[in-house]
């Protein structure tokens, strides 16, 4: 883990870096405060955090142990106030455990891909770079795309592409994938984005990128387990914030933002029996929405930073129970037409921007 990877790999521009040091910084400023980085990368959000608010401890986890590296290289001079890991996000009650943390007081979440996994084609993750196809984050361990596109049943293979890639022409991508897998082995990223384009319709073709995209994106997320990572990491990070503690999520893709969005607004709500008119001790929320909905990345960001344009940033802060009347039950407010109190939604009442990419 401490070894010389020599020359910095990969560029790295920290996406919304002043928006999440913003919301961050009155959690940053409580005694004692430790920053998880729940996506450490090349290190440049945890960079920041170290140099502006110099008493901090950084828990810094990443399953790439080349970012790791060059992370440990990067923040070298706070080393005496650094903890970086080779975990996954959803590991963090282990992690913490074996720091002798019970709690953590501001955290970030920077999902999807490193730049460091996208600049450099051995990685396999870029569609416009020819290279092995590999995909995994932690290259250390797990199958890699070469496997679930060459020994995946069809069935399996059009699941993975509908479900991950939201790809609506999956049938025809992967009878193109069985018929050239019966020919050879397929082991490029440039001959897996060939196949796609040329079994997308022309119109298709026409709008939307590169036609590649969502396939690359599907054969991602299943190789790394993100969903399932990132739904496991949500609730166990929530439980783990102290009072008044903050958690920033940047989400790049809609499968992830709506797992956040979720997972976030949930504990917004009171679990009580939603008629009574007081809530009762116990049952009221636990978080507080820092953001409206899912911010977007500024029109100067997005010209500042190509790759913050898919951004969406959600931010929430942990109430201190403190702050109610021990063992009291508190007045609700009255029950609105829309949603019956306390954010509570009526059956078949939609949340705010449910369904929305």
């Amino acid at each position: 883990m401490g070894v010389d990877m020599g020359e910095l790999r990969g560029t790295h521009v920290p996406v919304l870096l002043e928006r999440c040091l913003e919301l961050l910084t009155p959690a940053l400023q409580l005694p004692g405060a430790v920053h998880v980085d729940f996506t450490l990368g090349l290190g440049g959000h945890a960079e920041a955090v170290l140099e502006r608010f110099p008493e901090v401890v950084l828990v810094g986890l990443d399953r790439d142990t080349e970012a790791l590296a060059h992370s440990r290289q990067r923040l070298a001079k706070f080393a005496g106030r650094t903890h970086l890991v080779h975990a996954v996000y959803d590991e963090l009650p282990r992690v913490l455990d074996e720091l002798d943390l019970s709690t953590f007081h501001s955290g970030l979440f920077d999902l999807g891909v490193s730049s460091l996994q996208l600049d450099e084609a051995d990685r396999g993750f870029a569609y416009a770079q020819d290279a092995p196809l590999d995909m995994r984050m932690d290259q250390t361990s797990g199958i890699t795309a070469e496997q679930v596109v060459n020994e995946y049943e069809p069935g399996a293979l059009v699941r993975i592409l509908r479900v991950y890639g939201e790809e609506k022409f999956a049938p025809r991508v992967v009878s193109s994938i069985v018929r050239e897998r019966q020919k050879a082995r397929i082991t490029s990223t440039s001959r897996l984005a060939d196949l796609v384009k040329e079994s997308i319709p022309a119109a298709a073709r026409r709008t939307g990128g590169n036609p590649a995209k969502r396939t690359f994106q599907a054969l991602r997320i299943e190789v790394n387990g993100e969903l399932a990572a990132l739904e496991a990491a949500l609730p166990a990070a929530l439980d783990a914030l102290a009072p008044k503690g903050r958690l920033v999520v940047m989400s790049y893709q809609s499968l992830e933002d709506r797992i956040v969005k979720r997972a976030l607004t949930a504990r917004t709500r009171s679990t009580g029996p939603i008629d009574l008119p007081v809530e009762l001790p116990g049952t009221g929320p636990t978080l507080r929405l820092l953001t409206r909905g899912s911010e977007p990345p500024s029109e100067q960001e997005v010209a500042d930073n190509p790759r913050a344009a898919s951004v969406k940033l959600r931010a929430v802060e942990s109430l201190d129970p403190h702050d109610a009347t021990p063992g009291a039950a508190r007045e609700r407010p009255r029950l609105s037409t829309t949603h019956g109190g306390q954010g509570r939604l009526r059956p078949g009442e939609r949340e705010e921007g449910e369904g929305k990419a």
